[in-house]
């Protein structure tokens, strides 16, 4: 986790675990690129899909937070997404059969890093750094 910087005082949205939750992020990134002066929100929307809708359909309990926030060390964005799960994300293989299963894998080719942060007994962020 060697770029990642907390920001406590960066805006949060917190959403109920449901099918709605991944078009509320998505809005939500939109609207905090926007007051970031950032152009281009495409691979933000993809990350913040991904991390919410696996947040919800894989813990499906508690509520999910989303930050989104500049590293202040590098010229990148970082969306955060935290739920009450300690389970960890898993990257699956690449299988031609699949349905379903590549989010993660897709993920990992996008962003500049990406990475897990457990909390204790809270849960865990998973993160992701997306270039400005």
């Amino acid at each position: 986790m060697s770029g990642i910087v907390l920001a406590p005082e960066a805006p949060a949205l917190v959403l109920e675990p449901n099918k709605e939750a991944p078009r509320r992020a998505r809005r939500y990134l939109t609207e905090r690129f926007t007051a970031l002066g950032h152009a281009d929100d495409f691979v933000g929307r993809l990350v913040v899909t991904e991390l919410v809708t696996n947040s919800y359909k894989h813990v499906g309990v508690g509520h999910i937070v989303v930050r989104i926030f500049p590293d202040v060390r590098e010229p990148l964005t970082v969306i955060e997404v935290w739920d009450e799960s300690r389970a960890l994300p898993v990257v699956q293989g690449e299988d031609d059969d699949a349905e379903g299963g590549r989010g993660l894998l897709l993920l990992s080719e996008l962003v500049h890093d990406w990475g897990v942060r457990p909390l204790n007994e809270e849960g865990k962020v998973v993160w992701a750094r997306c270039a400005r």
